[in-house]
């Protein structure tokens, strides 16, 4: 998921670079922009819900659905067309392994299992049907116990037949599945989409400059996800300021363009330090003198707010 303007800029402005030399790949970028526009009004939209709700079945599911199944469309493409011809390309190349880690970062926030966040639908839905799970060679698992019509034989039944079977020890009940599961399996993604935020932050080191608005942005979405996924907190906050410090230490020169995205990633830094910090509350002033109809105010206080 391109998750902010910048990336988008970048995957417009990179898929006209190689489109004469490389005209699929250059496709193939169009395309994943085009996705992930949609793809971020989509979990925009999720997120101003706070929680998919599930009484709005429809509509929640709907959004649900759609959520994850671009991202895994849009993982499929990177995976399959862009990440094996990124070749030398700098910034492409960095592009793609954020994108990789984004997608993997949507999976974590609205599909982890187990859930770690407030914004996906991870349990089964009422009213939603669940698919029997095929099991290799085994066909349907059915629960349903034999009617009297159904038995083997007619003869009377042994009392030690029939009746319920119990799973083998260390099997238990089988718990059903969310209901997402049919595009994307319900598994704990946050492993690897943590190694592969890794991967794009030491790519971005080596490559980009300390104020690269690209590298920014990979460094400003691991920390997001260190904040919302891990609840590593205190490394998320030392993320942003470092990240911070290495933009006001750089000396490479910019575009307007792209001084005005760092402005921009710089400004939501600086609210990632403070995120999660108690609010400093400032002492009470002296309460002002009220006494009498049209007290005079203290000298130099006539505009005090």
């Amino acid at each position: 998921m391109a998750s902010f303007e910048v990336d988008r800029k970048f995957l417009g402005k990179l898929a006209k670079q190689v489109e004469p030399n490389n005209a699929l790949l250059a496709s193939m970028l169009f395309k994943i922009l085009g996705l992930s526009i949609n793809l971020a009004e989509q979990t925009t939209t999720a997120r101003k819900q706070r929680r998919l709700d599930t009484s709005r079945t429809a509509q929640s599911i709907e959004l649900y659905f759609h959520i994850l199944w671009l991202s895994r469309e849009g993982l499929i493409m990177l995976e399959q067309y862009v990440l094996p011809m990124v070749g030398d390309h700098g910034e492409l190349k960095v592009l793609a392994f954020k994108l990789r880690a984004s997608f993997y970062h949507v999976f974590v926030l609205f599909h982890n299992n187990p859930s770690i966040s407030t914004v996906g639908i991870n349990a089964p839905i009422p009213g939603i049907p669940q698919v029997p799970r095929l099991e290799k060679g085994k066909g349907v698992d059915r629960s349903d116990t034999f009617t009297e019509m159904g038995r083997p034989s007619v003869q009377p039944m042994h009392p030690t037949e029939g009746g319920p079977v119990g799973p083998p020890p260390g099997f238990g009940p089988r718990l059903p599945e969310p209901a997402g599961a049919f595009l994307l399996p319900s598994v704990d993604y946050r492993p690897t989409a943590h190694e592969y935020f890794k991967q794009a932050v030491t790519l971005a080191d080596s490559l980009l400059w300390g104020s690269h608005s690209l590298r920014l942005s990979v460094k400003t979405e691991y920390a997001a996800f260190l904040y919302e996924c891990l609840h590593d907190q205190e490394g998320s906050r030392k993320l942003a300021a470092d990240t911070i410090t290495e933009v006001y230490e750089a000396s490479e020169g910019m575009d307007d363009d792209m001084f005005q995205d760092a402005c921009d990633l710089v400004n939501v830094l600086g609210k990632m330090v403070k995120r999660g910090l108690e609010p400093k509350t400032p002492p009470n002033p002296d309460p002002p003198i009220t006494s009498g109809v049209g007290a005079v105010p203290a000298a130099g206080m006539e505009n005090f707010i």
